[in-house]
């Protein structure tokens, strides 16, 4: 009997092992390739050396000085015609996420086609293009699932739907697949004899 449990049993164990090993082999690359550049000696040191410069920097732009030194080199680096193209994109994509002015902040769900019930998920980052000549559109990046890439979307905003879920929330469920975020493990859809109600009333919806 327990020789026909066996396929079940390497099922199991692989669920709760390939997650783990894969984590673990995430991480050893990442202290492997930053010890690489700092080779210090030590495992493990360059991270923390790294650590530890970030944090200084941070400390050292909160000044008035520092905050001058990094706006020098901020105008200069954009001056560089190659060097402008991959310091600008680096630097929006990181600002989008983390940011003072972050742009993925507001969750949308948008209409594949008028009138379609199918939609995707994604984020609104421009509220108009007027300076394309479409005022009554907007700008929606949509990531893709497994993967680092997506899709820019310009939609008429009537066609855009917010959505009430917090952004992590909703880049863990795309980027996952589904299997993530969004109260995973929980039926996402009422039951069909409950009317949806919404954050604030029956058939509600946030405001763009």
């Amino acid at each position: 009997m327990w020789m026909r449990r066996l396929p079940r049993y390497f099922i199991r164990g692989a669920l709760v092992t390939a997650p783990l090993a894969l984590t673990l082999y995430i991480i050893g690359w990442l202290l492997r390739s930053i010890d690489r550049l700092l080779p210090l000696g030590v495992p493990g040191l360059g991270l923390l050396v790294t650590l530890v410069l970030i944090t200084l920097a941070g400390f050292l732009t909160s000044n008035v000085v520092g905050r001058g030194v990094v706006e020098a080199t901020d105008h200069f680096l954009k001056r560089l015609p190659l060097v402008k193209l991959v310091y600008t994109s680096i630097k929006d994509l990181i600002g989008a996420f983390v940011g003072d002015h972050k742009s993925f902040d507001r969750p949308v769900a948008v209409q594949v086609a008028p009138g379609s019930p199918v939609k995707m998920l994604g984020f609104l980052t421009r509220r108009g293009m007027h300076v394309l000549g479409m005022p009554d559109h907007v700008a929606v990046y949509c990531p893709q699932s497994y993967n680092f890439a997506g899709n820019l979307l310009i939609v008429p905003a009537d066609m855009v739907e917010p959505l009430d879920a917090t952004s992590g929330e909703v880049m863990t469920f795309v980027v996952s697949g589904g299997v993530s975020g969004l109260g995973v493990g929980q039926s996402l859809l009422p039951p069909p004899s409950a009317p949806y109600t919404g954050p604030s009333g029956p058939n509600s919806r946030p405001t763009l």
